[in-house]
């Protein structure tokens, strides 16, 4: 009688042994050198070997199936290599954007109380000087010498080489990662990943783009870099600082486009704008992903001039808790443009296969049951809400903050589901698209019938010429806000030009109900700031804080 196979793990890991049988001499991932140049190539065979090999050493060092453990290092082999390592292991690595606030950044890593602390040298020596992660009672480095550290990582994958497999039988709801939010529009929250959410996101992107393997990927955010081993994918890590692609090197990136025939790319709207600009044209590249906020239209315009006529654009919708959401390409997003332009938000597109997303009625409290009576009328504008596979069920330590991001979900066959609140506003047109208004926690409340969302109102200003982009954001007391308009206008044009300009956004505005409720505009001296992860989403909070002490100036 034949034995029945055992189940594979469900793991996100769990293709790589497949696909180092199938393709071993596949480049799994290149990375920049030192010195410059693509001088490290990882193999799928490597790849799977190395992170076996490491998982193993970790395990001599207590570094098992649950522990908590820090990853604080650079998008090198070293990262994705461990990575696939502490996947394989079972443990729990936890994630955080390195460049948010140091207050906020050790306030994360003390929540997540890990049990492991693995960096590179500079991590290990902040950790002793700014008392990070004092419950981490191993420390691993990526250094050449354990210098503040029980070991470097090389010593770890010496003394895990020849051990074997080491991919642990984990469970769909074992937990698989913390992943922190970018605390763009409050504190940063650890984002509870299972390992059913992951392995959910391989399958729902593969199918939301038809990704097929043997793609060549430049995935600019490190993290999307760990689903492309899942599919099949090559990844070449770009020549960049993730952490502020606004300010990456176009000749650099397309010279790695042109070396390995990339295919496709990821990258947030500031880096798409930095491609956009340097104008020149991606042959190769069939694909191109770009998320974290909306991509403005002349962007997505300028992208698809430059690449060739079957490529897709895709700007998918979802956020650190649920991804992906919903979908749009390109074409139809700019086919919808004056739509945009007249106030009717962004369109994101339609939902992902699998998801169930639904509007709800503003509420700035918890919910802790679903109801369908929760649901506004088709049209009408409310809190988008999404269950599905990938969406994710709790922040670890934060039950005030789950609670308000939550409902449980009894469902007809007696079992129940979690419905995650995504903290945005929007509205379902009669074609079934889904239009996003803006962040909840950023709507100008005016008075009991007068709430204006960011999305509705900054693209009817943002398409005055001489306009680089707009926020809305409320003075005042909650409930009775003024809203007010601050603008940052283009490169080299100057103040003397602001009236001018000032008068022209004012007529702008009259042209429609809810933009004719804007009576401020201020004018911001420089760039407006945004968030660490993606550089696109605008800090809105910081300059409501600017525009009160304006207004409070000018009336004094």
């Amino acid at each position: 009688m034949r034995e029945t196979p055992p189940a594979t793990p469900c793991n996100i890991a769990a293709a790589l042994p497949r696909l180092a049988r199938e393709r071993p001499d596949q480049v799994a991932m290149r990375c920049p050198g030192r010195r410059g140049g693509y001088q490290v190539a990882i193999t799928y065979a490597q790849l799977d070997a190395r992170s076996d090999a490491i998982a193993a050493g970790l395990a001599r060092r207590g570094i098992v199936r649950g522990t908590r453990t820090v990853v604080m290092v650079r998008p090198t082999p070293e990262f994705f290599l461990l990575m696939f390592a502490l996947f394989k292991a079972g443990a729990v690595p936890v994630l955080v954007d390195p460049g948010i606030d140091r207050r906020a950044l050790k306030q994360c890593l003390d929540e997540a109380r890990p049990e492991a602390f693995i960096g590179i040298p500079l991590a290990l020596l902040a950790k002793a000087l700014l008392g990070w992660a004092k419950s981490a009672r191993v420390r691993i480095t990526t250094g050449r010498r354990a210098w503040l550290a029980d070991a470097t990582l090389a010593d770890v994958e010496r003394d895990g080489a020849g051990a074997g497999p080491q991919l642990a039988d984990t469970a769909p709801d074992d937990v698989a990662g913390l992943l922190f939010t970018s605390g763009s529009t409050g504190v940063p929250k650890g984002v509870v990943y299972r390992h059913r959410h992951f392995v959910a996101q391989v399958g729902m992107l593969r199918d939301a783009f038809g990704i097929e393997a043997g793609g060549i990927d430049l995935p600019t955010f490190p993290p999307f870099a760990l689903f492309d081993p899942a599919l099949g994918l090559t990844s070449i890590i770009p020549d960049m600082d993730p952490t502020r692609p606004a300010k990456a090197d176009p000749r650099k990136l397309h010279a790695a486009i042109r070396r390995f025939g990339v295919t496709q790319l990821f990258g947030s709207p500031a880096l798409m704008r930095v491609l956009a600009g340097h104008g020149e044209p991606l042959p190769t590249v069939r694909r191109v992903t770009s998320a974290g906020a909306p991509v403005p239209p002349e962007v997505v315009a300028r992208m698809l001039a430059l690449l060739p006529p079957d490529a897709q654009l895709w700007t998918p919708y979802g956020a650190t808790e649920c991804l992906p959401v919903a979908v749009i390409e390109g074409r139809e997003l700019l086919a919808l443009r004056e739509r945009t332009e007249a106030g009717s938000g962004t369109c994101v597109g339609r939902p992902v296969a699998r998801n169930t997303v639904r509007i709800i009625r503003i509420d700035d409290g918890a919910i802790a049951d679903w109801s369908d009576a929760l649901q506004v009328a088709p049209g009408q504008v409310g809190e988008i809400t999404v269950a599905g596979p990938s969406a994710t069920d709790a922040y670890f330590n934060r039950d005030a903050q789950t609670a308000l991001a939550k409902i449980r979900e009894r469902l007809p066959d007696g079992g129940e589901r979690i419905v995650h609140r995504m903290g945005d506003l929007g509205w379902f047109d009669g074609d079934g698209r889904l239009w996003f208004c803006g962040r909840k926690s950023q709507r100008v409340v005016v008075d009991a019938v007068t709430t204006l969302c960011t999305e509705q109102v900054e693209p009817v200003f943002n398409a005055h010429p001489g306009v680089a982009r707009t926020a809305l954001v409320g003075t005042g007391a909650q409930g009775m806000q003024s809203p007010v308009l601050c603008v940052e206008l283009n490169a080299g044009i100057g103040k003397r030009e602001w009236p001018r300009i000032e008068r022209e956004l004012r007529h702008l505005g009259e042209g429609f109900v809810h933009t004719a409720k804007v009576d401020t505009f201020l004018r911001y001296p420089k760039p407006f700031p945004v968030d660490i992860r993606h550089n696109a989403k605008i800090g809105r909070e910081t300059l409501a804080r600017w525009a009160a002490a304006r207004r409070n100036g000018e009336r004094a």
